[in-house]
């Protein structure tokens, strides 16, 4: 069997690391050049001839980030690499997955397109915006979950009275999952947008009165949905008020509405680096679960094992 080696794009060094020493492996060797102009011309340092790469980088912005990745991926092909898995932990741009109005871009599509064209034979990620992306992909893509993370957190918690909340209509597939599993109702606050990162209004379907409330999404941006589901959960009457959630773009505001709102917390996970503090974010590593899925890929065994089921 071909040996594995893992490489990463600089943005995401700081979690490839801990992937890699998960794994038993080091972390293998890209040198990062850059012309005066700011043209990148990343390129790895030891020889992946027959090899099955991984390399592994998050695709958040700036572009340069996407853009390293996709040389990455045509210089592994390029040296003669095996296999070639592109480890995305967090994948950038899925939040425009459809033509909500007229004349804009499908990003998600486009991105799957070009990481397909540089030459990738698969994809790994977790907790995708809306898990129809899958079907962007012309090759296979393994889907980890993040509730595997979160679940062992929120049950040494030990809440007596927990309740599972969705932000928004279009999470509650996934707060269902996590209902199901503690055997715990939800509720879902309806949000209505009037523009991107700007909450119009919001009402809450369902009754909090005195439950530890647990709110789930897959990403949080400037954090003022959260935020105002978080209030208005209170001003019905929940107990306490936490936030599980996979990406933490955080971006904008985000620290400052985190830090002066009602929630408990906000968990998270490390699949984005943190760009600022607040007390109230506590960050799980999704490392291990990174190198498992790996060794698995690798050993062309079943990933389904990874997953917890109600």
């Amino acid at each position: 069997m071909s040996s594995v080696k893992i490489f990463s794009g600089h943005a995401t060094k700081y979690l490839a690391e801990k992937i890699a020493q998960s794994y038993g492996k080091p972390l293998g060797e890209v040198t990062h050049q850059t012309f005066s102009d700011g043209e990148m011309c990343p390129y790895f340092s030891e020889s992946v001839r027959g090899c099955d790469v991984f390399i592994i980088q998050s695709t958040f912005p700036p572009a340069d980030n996407f853009m390293e990745l996709l040389l990455l991926i045509d210089g592994a092909k390029r040296a003669s690499a095996k296999y070639v898995t592109v480890v995305v932990p967090y994948f950038g741009y899925a939040r425009q997955d459809r033509k909500d109005k007229p004349r804009v871009a499908i990003a998600a599509k486009l991105m799957a397109n070009l990481l397909t064209a540089a030459g990738a034979d698969r994809i790994m990620t977790c907790d995708l915006h809306a898990d129809q992306i899958q079907g962007f992909f012309d090759i296979p893509l393994d889907h980890l979950d993040g509730t595997s993370i979160f679940i062992p957190y929120l049950r040494s918690l030990n809440l007596d009275n927990i309740m599972f909340a969705s932000p928004d209509v279009g999470g509650v597939k996934r707060t269902r999952a996590f209902a199901k599993f503690f055997d715990a109702e939800m509720v879902v606050c309806d949000k209505h947008r009037k523009r991107a990162n700007e909450v119009a209004s919001m009402r809450l379907i369902g009754d909090v009165e005195g439950k530890d409330v647990i709110m789930v999404d897959d990403l949080i941006d400037t954090g003022g949905t959260m935020c105002k589901a978080a209030a208005l959960l209170k001003e019905k009457g929940a107990a306490s008020v936490r936030a599980v959630v996979t990406h933490g773009v955080l971006s904008g505001k985000a620290y400052e509405n985190i830090e002066n709102s009602v929630l408990e917390e906000l968990v998270i996970t490390d699949s984005l680096p943190l760009r600022g503090q607040s007390s109230k974010i506590k960050v799980l590593t999704i490392a291990d679960l990174f190198a498992k899925a790996i060794r698995k890929i690798h050993d062309h065994e079943s990933i389904s094992s990874l997953f917890i089921q109600a």
